[in-house]
């Protein structure tokens, strides 16, 4: 089916994203993006009501209390297109600079 093929591609490339930044820190835990990669997929690809472009009062939020799955955060905050600019960007080149000290990506 072209939607598990689809999904397992999604969940790959989550588990990826966040091994890179993980590698090129030298710093951080894999445990939970890789663990949560596919609830992360499910949830940000078909369950919550958000849009990197604009924002309403009854969006969902997604709130994350555990620094070790940060990587995990900016991953799908890259992913689903907040890397273009303003406020919140999470571009490739702030995903390269994870864990480091000035960067919108501190871990």
């Amino acid at each position: 089916d072209e939607r598990l093929a689809l999904d397992r591609l999604s969940v790959y490339t989550i588990r990826l994203l966040a091994a890179d930044m993980v590698e090129k820190a030298s710093s951080g835990h894999l445990g939970a993006p890789f663990g949560c990669a596919p609830l992360a997929n499910a949830l940000w690809g078909r369950i919550m009501k958000f849009s990197p472009r604009k924002r309403w009062i009854n969006r969902d939020r997604f709130v994350l209390s555990a620094g070790h799955a940060s990587a995990l955060l900016y991953g799908m905050l890259h992913l689903t297109g907040h890397g273009l600019g303003g406020p919140y960007d999470v571009s490739m080149d702030e995903l390269k600079l994870f864990r480091q000290a000035g960067s919108s990506t501190p871990g």
